[in-house]
């Protein structure tokens, strides 16, 4: 299986909303959330459960768990082996419809101009 390339979501303002979630969290969570998106970028549409999971039109989840507190990555396929990450959450009991709406949005804005809505990486 070819790897999968990841690009991340930036909105209008030039955040990428993965990115800054990600940044207020501890680096116990940063770490596991990385890992996970490795782990996607190396299995893809093969990646399932406990790992991700499916949502909705078209979103589906990366789900690290960390001491029994739920993380939530939101992501769709763009393109056949392309990823885009759209943002991060804590989920409670369920994914609220509200943050896949978001997603949907997200990927819309992202297929409609990927140069402004692609995130860049800076070392």
């Amino acid at each position: 299986m070819p790897k999968t390339d990841i690009l991340i979501y930036k909105d209008e303002n030039g955040l990428a909303l993965l990115v800054e979630w990600l940044k207020k969290q501890s680096p116990k969570v940063q770490d596991k959330c990385i890992a996970m998106i490795e782990l996607l970028a190396a299995k893809g549409h093969e990646l399932r459960r406990p790992y991700a999971d499916y949502l909705d039109n078209g979103i589906y989840e990366l789900r690290p768990t960390v001491k029994h507190v739920q993380y939530r990555i939101l992501y769709c396929f763009v393109g056949k082996n392309i990823v885009l990450l759209t943002h991060g959450l804590v989920k409670t009991k369920t994914i609220p419809p509200g943050q896949i709406s978001k997603a949907i949005a997200y990927r819309e804005k992202f297929v409609g101009n990927p140069e402004r809505h692609s995130y860049i990486m800076k070392d």
